[in-house]
């Protein structure tokens, strides 16, 4: 699927930290959902192009739909893909720390371990039943879109003290911007 023309495609408004639906857990999309995903996913790919992000749950606007898009090379050669009911089915014994930031937490990023390897069942636009492997930066998106979908965020990940700083961080930078 090509990547959506910002002008042609609408954004959605990004839900951010302390909102209570990110931490709710999607219902899966089922035969007669077909509708709601191919209107969804245009609007959330662009609004993940726009943030910009390389990753969106639908969540993360509001909807409590099991679908993610992402693309981890947006600027260099774009490759969008999107993922309706998507479950890890493996991961490996082996883990990876990278640094992870999220759309619903602006502006804050931390350490997160998390296995280096894993394999993920979706299905496709079409309704087709697809498999990726995923290592590295796609390894670390595909866990970090996915736990959205259970009500996960990447600072759940973290130690009680880290998560606390970035929560009251995030809450005195979204307060400053309002007065602003």
């Amino acid at each position: 699927m090509p990547a959506p023309a910002m002008t042609e495609t609408e954004t959605l408004p990004i839900l951010f930290v302390p909102d209570k639906r990110l931490r709710l857990k999607a219902r899966p999309l089922g035969d007669g959902d077909g509708d709601v995903i191919r209107a969804l996913a245009p609007k959330m790919l662009a609004t993940m192009y726009a943030a910009p992000g390389i990753g969106l749950a639908a969540p993360q606007i509001g909807e409590g739909l099991r679908l993610v898009v992402l693309d981890i090379q947006p600027k260099e050669k774009p490759d969008p893909m999107v993922l309706v009911n998507p479950e890890i089915i493996a991961e490996s014994n082996e883990v990876a720390t990278r640094e992870e930031g999220c759309l619903s937490l602006p502006g804050q990023y931390a350490d997160v371990t998390r296995p280096a390897r894993v394999k993920v069942r979706y299905l496709d636009l079409t309704g087709a039943k697809r498999e990726i492997e995923g290592e590295d930066l796609l390894s670390a998106c595909l866990q970090h879109e996915i736990d959205h979908l259970d009500g996960v965020l990447f600072v759940d990940h973290l130690s009680a003290l880290k998560r606390n700083m970035i929560l009251r961080k995030l809450a005195k930078d979204l307060k400053s911007q309002q007065r602003g």
